[in-house]
């Protein structure tokens, strides 16, 4: 008989958690600067596609795969009678802290934007270098952002988790409608959206594909094992196709909102899209600035806000993963498992806080390793981590839920809830994909990877 464990009270519960498990810094600072460095709208078509043909698939698998475990990521495979495919949940947790320990910054980041914007300092957009150097007020804001995202997760499923992603993903919704609309009325907000919606095919490239392909991942948080850790708190009556149709579709459907957002801001000021992952700390605070001093702080701090809504709901279900590896594998009680985790990560967080100027070793990190390019660590842990280690957790899945746990058990899951699943398109659709389309082009991104890390091999040279 199953130990009782806790569970999501209801379907919009748990698509809340996960939609704001997949919505998050992801696509609305990382998307924009995805799609200005991948030429715009050629990023965006890509994007759509994998997250529609390749990520879903993996997506409705990696729920499946919890909700059947009814255990966390790293120890869900040996109730499935694969005990020796646990490494993938085990990568997977290793990837999420990763992942958690630069985002952690970057959230510090936008926390300290809003604080900044709320009293009125534009002029931080300028100073934007000199502000990622300023160590004690960075590492003041990543403190006090872990400690939100631990007392949140420290509630628990229903309490922490739960609640507070019902209240923050509508107001996220709401705040970033009311800047798409605010951003139409810019000048020159049209050749922003030139930009994002019309295609130069001409863009389009290995690594744009590449990258389109790890933003997928990302932004859906996959192949990190945090769905399949959601999954397990999944009432067996919920259907799981739906439910990830859902969370796909939200996730998407932001980071679009997002590009209709920033590229209008950006070409309104006459700024080129190709800003990096800075795009939106130094492009608008300016924008802000010239709504005058009210208005520019109350959109500017709304806008921050919404940044620092949108990472919380991110971070909580990356520390949810180490949490609950913790308690299922250790038997660890859920509080000291989250300041555990947390502390350990915030330790982790420190090479990627100093990775912006203030360590020269940190900041050229990977010319250290004889590589030419200019890499700090944060970007190469960021790059490791999307465009990497998540395509490999995607491949894995893929691989395991067809050949070595088989697909009519996977689909025999997916029948609870949705009891006409096996002879749907929808089954078609996904046993497809998981079958061919996943292993052969994560596949291929996979053994690209190998190539140009290990024998120097870089298909992306011009």
């Amino acid at each position: 008989m199953r130990k009782k464990r806790s569970q999501f009270s209801n379907r919009f519960g748990f698509i809340a958690a996960a939609a704001g498990s997949a919505v998050g810094l992801g696509n609305i600072w990382k998307f924009p600067f995805e799609v200005g460095n991948g030429g715009g709208a050629a990023f965006l078509i890509l994007y759509l596609i994998f997250c529609f043909g390749l990520a879903y698939p993996i997506l409705v698998t990696e729920i499946a795969i919890g909700r059947r475990a009814h255990k966390s990521a790293a120890v869900a495979f040996r109730p499935l009678g694969h005990p020796r495919w646990s490494f993938i949940g085990i990568l997977g947790v290793a990837c999420g802290m990763i992942i958690l320990s630069f985002y952690n910054v970057v959230s510090g980041w936008v926390f300290g934007y809003f604080v900044e914007i709320l009293t009125g300092n534009f002029d931080i957009g300028k100073n934007f270098g000199g502000y990622i150097k300023d160590i004690p007020t960075i590492g003041g804001y990543t403190i006090a952002f872990s400690i939100a995202t631990a007392v949140i997760v420290s509630q628990g499923v229903t309490k922490g988790i739960e609640k507070a992603s019902k209240i923050l993903m509508p107001l996220l919704v709401a705040i970033i409608v009311f800047l798409v609309i605010y951003a139409f009325t810019l000048p020159n907000s049209m050749e922003g959206i030139k930009f994002y919606l019309i295609p130069n095919i001409h863009a389009i490239n290995m690594e744009v594909i590449y990258r389109s392909l790890g933003q997928a991942f990302f932004s859906l948080s996959l192949g990190l094992g945090a769905m399949i850790t959601y999954g397990s708190y999944l009432g067996r009556n919920e259907n799981i196709p739906s439910a990830a149709a859902l969370i796909t579709l939200t996730d998407v459907s932001i980071a679009f909102l997002a590009g209709l957002m920033i590229f209008p801001f950006v070409f309104s000021q006459g700024l080129e899209p190709t800003g990096g992952s800075g795009l939106i700390f130094i492009t608008l605070p300016g924008v802000f600035q010239t709504m005058g001093p009210v208005l520019g702080i109350i959109i500017g701090s709304l806008f921050f806000l919404l940044l620092t809504f949108a990472a919380l709901t991110s971070t909580i279900s990356l520390l949810e993963l180490p949490v609950a590896f913790l308690s299922d594998k250790f038997k660890m009680k859920r509080r000291p498992a989250v300041w555990l985790s947390a502390f350990i990560i915030l330790m982790l967080s420190i090479p990627s806080m100093l990775a912006n100027g203030y360590s020269g070793f940190f900041t050229n990190f990977i010319t250290y390793f004889g590589r030419n390019e200019a890499t700090d660590f944060m970007t190469f842990v960021t790059d490791l981590a999307s465009n990497t280690l998540l395509p490999i957790g995607g491949f894995l899945i893929s691989i395991f839920s067809v050949y070595i746990w088989k697909r009519h058990k996977l689909f025999r899951e997916l029948s609870h809830g949705s009891p006409g699943f096996t002879k749907s398109f929808a089954a078609r659709y996904i046993g497809f994909s998981l079958q061919y389309v996943s292993p052969v082009i994560l596949g291929v991104i996979i053994i690209i990877t190998i190539l140009e890390t290990f024998f120097g091999f870089n298909m992306f040279a011009k």
